[in-house]
């Protein structure tokens, strides 16, 4: 695969948009989420409505459980002491659990897969679509948002990531937003919760969030110098195919095979002239 990023051009690689880009400030270290506005764009407006209003500084990452996601917001279980949402964040969203294939640049993959009839990537997203709808895979990485019982309860004010085996049986079942693209380690290496859920039992646990801005809110020399390896390209098809059949002495037998949420979507340093 690295032969195959080497010979990229730079045609094979996009910058990020600062108004779809997050950065999470941690004690540890910072992580730079991708938002993704064309599969739920009602959600994407009331993120950046929060980050703007500096509703996430202050709270906390608040459970970590084992094989499954992270979750970050507001721990206050009381929903009176929460804190404000702000202006122009809304209190009510409607469930954005996939939308129209139509209309959706789809880089189609050839392998099949168990939750969907085709799956494949949309700039730089693990996509399924089925019977006329897309919507974002649960794979590593992919950011969602939490709510509970009832399909329209979630803001964007209690995030996820996924940070343990691919759980497609979320899929189509909460709205996702977005994908972690560099600081995931700082999330999936957290000590996991010992509560149900697992969510931490000891505030003291809590990761607290210095800050959740908008790259475009940062200053120039502040925002993640990123690029995207492009995923509707021939390069990101071979990189495809030399993931999913090996080639090199240690590898006996092809698997001829590659799941979704195996196929890496590399990001790299912006490279300047």
């Amino acid at each position: 695969m690295q032969q195959v990023l080497d010979a990229s051009a730079p045609g094979d690689w996009r910058a990020l948009d600062p108004e779809n880009t997050l950065v999470m400030q941690l004690p540890a270290g910072r992580v730079v989420i991708e938002l993704a506005p064309a599969f739920a764009p009602a959600h994407v407006r009331n993120i950046r409505a929060l980050a703007r209003n500096g509703y996430f500084a202050g709270l906390s990452i608040n459970r970590s459980h084992d094989n499954f996601v992270v979750q970050w917001g507001d721990p206050e279980e009381d929903a009176a002491r929460r804190k404000a949402l702000g202006e122009g964040a809304l209190a009510k969203l409607p469930a954005e659990f996939d939308r129209p294939a139509e209309g959706l640049a789809f880089h189609r993959l050839p392998d099949v897969d168990g939750w969907a009839a085709q799956v494949g990537f949309s700039d730089g997203f693990p996509v399924a679509r089925e019977g006329g709808r897309a919507w974002l895979a649960h794979c590593y990485g992919v950011v969602g948002a939490g709510r509970e019982t009832a399909a329209d309860s979630s803001t964007g004010a209690e995030l996820y990531v996924v940070t343990g085996q691919s759980p497609r049986q979320l899929d189509r079942n909460i709205t996702t937003v977005g994908r972690v693209l560099q600081g995931i380690e700082l999330l999936s290496a957290l000590p996991r919760g010992t509560g149900p859920l697992g969510f931490y039992t000891d505030a003291a646990q809590r990761v607290p969030i210095a800050s959740l801005r908008l790259s475009a809110d940062l200053p120039p020399a502040e925002r993640p110098a990123l690029e995207v390896l492009r995923t509707d390209t021939p390069t990101f098809d071979a990189l495809v195919e030399a993931r999913r059949n090996r080639r090199d002495d240690f590898y006996k037998r092809p698997a001829g095979h590659i799941d979704l949420c195996n196929v890496p979507v590399p990001v790299r340093a912006r490279k300047t002239d």
